[in-house]
Order: C-alpha cells, then structure tokens, then sequence
C-alpha cells in the first residue's frame, strides 16, 4: 500500500488552504454533500501528486471509497433520526394535550381532602368528604396497610386494605379519622407498606390530580397536573 509523501501532504495542505480562502464556510458545513466534497478534492489531489514508482493500488482506492461512503451514511442517518425524534416529540405532545382536564394516577405522596355539599328537594344539605388516592402493587398482598399523616406529620387515620391482587388500586378516604371525627379539609400526606405471607411487597404510593395543562421542552413533553407537578407522560398509572 503506497504511503502519503511529505511532499503530497504538503500539497494537500496547500489544497485544504486555498479551499478555505475561497469558501471558508464549505469546510465548516458538516452535511453529507459537503463531507463528500472535501474529501474527494483530498482524493484527486492525492492521486495527482501520487509517486509514479508507487501508486495507489486498487484496494487503497476502494477502501478510502468505503470510508467515504460510511461517513456520509452515518451523517444521512443522523439526519433522518432527528428528524423522527422531531416528529415523536410533536406527536406525543398532540396525543397528551387529549389527556388536559383528565384526572390521573401518577406516583406521589400528597393527597387532598375536599367537601362536597349537596341540597336536596326539600332544602335540606348534605355535606361529604373525599379524598382519592392510590397504590401499585407489583405483586399480590396478603395484607396492604395505609397510613395518613397531617401537615405536622402526626398520624390522624390508618387503613387496612387486606388482601389485595398486583396492580393498581384507586382508594377514596371518606375524612374519618382513627378517632372518629371528621380531619378538616386540605392537604395530606401518605406511606404505603404491603406484605404477602410476611414477604415485604414493593408498593408505590399514587397521588390523585388533573392535567391542566402539557408543555414542550429540551427534555421532551411533560404534563402539569394539580397536587403532583411536573410529570412525564409515561410516569402516569391510571386514567380516572
């Protein structure tokens, strides 16, 4: 295989100079066609000043012709991916903007406790409370056990779910406390523990809220929802 004199690279350099003079942007310009370019001006000035006693062989050729054919490839395929990827982001960002004003399951440990009063016919009212939550099982449980915690962190009602299949499990909590009165409306905390046959169960704790709204961004789509935050359209569990 013939090697590139001092000479040829010196021609070369003097090439890529002049090159550079008349089209300072051309070698700067990363697409296919322009690699392309540079590389056979290389290739032509290479063969031009290539040593009469020992020329390019044909298999020298072919192979600085693969190279030529890989890297404009690669180049072309990271074009059509950023493309795609382009495309995804948009089309996902259409599909999630469906879910605005849907309520969702997604992981967290904040819940809220609501009123709700209705007046019947006769004028009188009835006032309920409700709180939605939820928990994941990624497998069965003999035993699920729930315990909400106030503001200051003291413990005002737990529940005992009992056995319980793999899957998610929506829960409303009526208000009642473990003494029997009523928790006053607002903003709760909760821990979720599951064991089967005294075998700790991974059990993810799923706070209740509605998108209101979904945003683009250099890290992709991301749904606003009401008592969780910022989420990923893939960390939602359940549509309610």
């Amino acid at each position: 295989m013939a090697t590139v004199s001092n000479d040829l690279l010196s021609t070369m350099n003097t090439a890529t100079t002049a090159a550079s003079s008349s089209s300072s942007s051309g070698l700067t310009a990363n697409s296919p066609q322009d690699i392309q370019d540079r590389f056979l001006k290389l290739l032509v000035a290479q063969m031009n000043n290539q040593d009469p006693s020992n020329p390019m062989d044909n298999s020298q050729l072919t192979s600085q012709l693969a190279q030529l054919s890989t890297v404009s490839g690669i180049s072309q395929l990271n074009t059509t991916l950023s493309t795609l990827m382009s495309n995804l982001n948009s089309s996902t960002s259409l599909q999630s903007a469906n879910m605005i004003g849907h309520s969702v399951l997604a992981p967290g440990s904040n819940v809220t406790l609501t009123s709700d009063t209705t007046t019947a016919t006769d004028g009188t009212s009835t006032t309920t409370q409700k709180a939605i939550f939820g928990v994941q099982l990624d497998s069965a449980a003999s035993s699920v056990n729930v315990t909400i915690k106030d503001s200051t962190g003291k413990v005002v009602h737990q529940l005992d779910l009992g056995s319980q299949a793999a899957g998610t499990l929506p829960i409303i909590w009526d208000g009642t406390t473990d003494t029997g009165a009523k928790a006053a409306d607002g903003q709760y905390t909760f821990t979720v523990t599951a064991a089967n046959a005294g075998v700790g169960v991974n059990a993810t704790a799923l706070s209740f809220g509605t998108v209101s709204s979904v945003s683009t961004g250099t890290d992709g789509v991301k749904l606003n929802v009401s008592n969780i935050g910022t989420i990923k359209p893939t960390d939602v569990v359940q549509i309610l």
